[in-house]
């Protein structure tokens, strides 16, 4: 998207040590070595890691950008909503001080609502930049659909906040369903569970070599179990697992994980 806009993109290479959450340290760091940085994009919680910036680190961020006035902010906060930490909360970067003014809140339905047919999402700005955005989309997409405008109109006034916790209880038990079947597993490392979104991020890369994507190949040919391999998302070693299922499917995904990965070790890879 950078690039089709013009842009050069910058990525930040995060540490698993820090559950691949961007640190003030590497921000300041990243901000510093490139002249005219003119956006930070951050993904909060995030996929595919299922990380949350928690109040305090964003704290730390928006101290780093304060030195950087011309920087904006896209927050994506889609899946705010699945948060599975103490405090079950993902902070709005917007709401952190001196950030309104600059920050772009990118959200939707599709997560939290499970709607994701409906493609209906919004962003929340200053009306500068909303003006801006909406002289570009109204070229493109015009507007979303009247059903899924009508469906998001339910979500939001007929969805009791009591089913919404019980969802978010629901995911926690499968989150916690796939953390312990991958510690059971040998030479898969999971170094900081995640606290959000519906992702794990395990590193694999005792297999193959780190040939995440071979493996996953292999992986799909003998067992039909789909992962996504981490080399996509700019961290080789590792794959990445999605439990928005029911619990039966994953039982048998993470039972397919597991005999592979025997297999594997059975056959020296």
């Amino acid at each position: 998207m950078v690039s089709l806009a013009g842009g050069i993109p910058v990525i930040v290479n995060t540490k698993q040590e820090d559950g691949y959450l961007l640190t003030p340290e590497l921000l300041k760091d990243a901000l510093e070595e490139n002249d005219g940085v003119k956006l930070l994009m951050l993904c909060n919680p995030s996929n595919p890691t299922g990380g949350v910036h928690d109040q305090t680190l964003c704290l730390e961020l928006a101290k780093v950008l304060d030195s950087y006035p011309s920087v904006a902010i896209l927050a994506d906060e889609i899946y705010e909503r699945l948060v599975y930490s103490d405090s079950g909360k993902c902070p709005c970067f917007a709401g952190l001080p001196n950030m309104f003014e600059r920050t772009m809140t990118v959200n939707g339905f599709s997560k939290a609502y499970a709607m994701t047919g409906m493609r209906l999402g919004y962003l929340a700005a200053p009306a500068r930049l909303t003006k801006a955005v909406t002289t570009i989309q109204s070229q493109l997409t015009s507007c979303a659909g009247s059903i899924s405008q009508a469906a998001g109109v339910a979500a939001l006034t007929l969805v009791p906040e009591t089913e919404m916790e019980t969802n978010i209880e629901i995911m926690r038990t499968k989150r916690d369903y796939v953390i312990e079947q991958l510690a059971i597993m040998p030479n898969v490392n999971l170094v900081v569970p995640p606290n959000g979104a519906f992702y794990v991020l395990p590193d694999v890369s005792a297999y193959y070599d780190g040939d995440d994507t071979q493996l996953c190949i292999d992986l799909l040919k003998k067992k039909q179990l789909a992962l996504v391999p981490g080399e996509s998302f700019g961290a080789p070693g590792t794959v990445r697992i999605s439990y928005a299922t029911s619990m039966e499917e994953l039982k048998i995904a993470m039972g397919k994980l597991k005999e592979f990965l025997e297999e594997c070790r059975g056959e020296g890879r």
